[in-house]
């Protein structure tokens, strides 16, 4: 796997950035974990999950909130920055200073929390810490389906970010996923990394017991799912790979609305 030096596509860009405003509400918020360890092992937020997505929405004149679960800054797992995962908007976004303060200050999500549906989007980036913070996250799960039951606040996840969609409950009693079409990170993937033991549950496994079409390639591919066919707007992507797929989903959703 080496995506690190792959190019982005010149044309969405040059697009983005003749777009003079786009979007209804207050722009985009990428929530990142605040856990820096999973029973023992090190991990934190995945910084392609992050970055890529930063660049993208901010490129295309949206107001970019970076947050996450306790506020302050963001814990980054060591290993996105290991070489075959260090891509380019990673390396901007360590050298961008406005944006590195962002991630040290990031917001603490139940200050925005209680306007979410006021988003454009709410956009989960991914990381294993994500497995302790996005877990039965009774603020996260309350915005989210408030989120997408508007059907204006595009609900948005990579990797693991959907972990954090997995409680999220709609006003009828049923799971936010069930019988929509969601990707994530595979059960594969996550025996290929060998932390298959101590995730809380395979996110795969968990999502097609809530009732949600799994949709997925081979691992590492990328993959993004978008599903309108509920109340609302559900973007989500499979692995690291597939953060700019899954953002310039997240755009075409917020020029297009529901």
């Amino acid at each position: 796997l080496n995506h690190a030096d792959s190019e982005r596509p010149s044309e969405v860009m040059s697009e983005a950035k003749s777009e003079a405003k786009i979007g209804r509400g207050k722009g985009v918020v990428i929530l990142s974990t605040s856990a820096s360890e999973l029973k023992g092992h090190k991990t934190g937020a995945w910084l392609e999950e992050i970055a890529t997505p930063y660049y993208l929405f901010k490129e295309a004149g949206l107001k970019v909130t970076i947050a996450s679960i306790k506020g302050g800054e963001i814990p980054i797992d060591a290993g996105s920055k290991g070489e075959n995962f260090y891509t380019a908007d990673c390396k901007k976004f360590d050298a961008d200073k406005d944006a590195t303060a962002a991630l040290k200050n990031s917001v603490k999500f139940a200050d925005v929390a209680k306007d979410a549906v006021s988003y454009d989007s709410i956009y989960l980036a991914g990381g294993h810490g994500t497995c302790v913070d996005f877990v039965d996250n009774k603020i996260l799960n309350k915005a989210l389906a408030e989120a997408y039951e508007s059907g204006k606040c595009v609900v948005a996840a990579d990797c693991h970010g959907p972990v954090g969609i997995c409680g999220v409950t709609l006003k009828n009693g049923d799971p936010m996923v069930k019988g929509l079409e969601v990707s994530g990170f595979t059960d594969d993937e996550e025996r290929a990394v060998k932390l298959e033991k101590i995730v809380p549950w395979l996110l795969e496994s968990k999502l097609v017991e809530l009732g949600a079409k799994f949709i997925k390639k081979d691992n590492w591919a990328v993959c993004v799912s978008c599903d309108t066919s509920g109340e609302g707007i559900l973007v989500t992507g499979q692995n690291p790979g597939s953060s700019h797929a899954c953002a310039q989903k997240v755009l075409e959703m917020i020029k297009k609305g529901k």
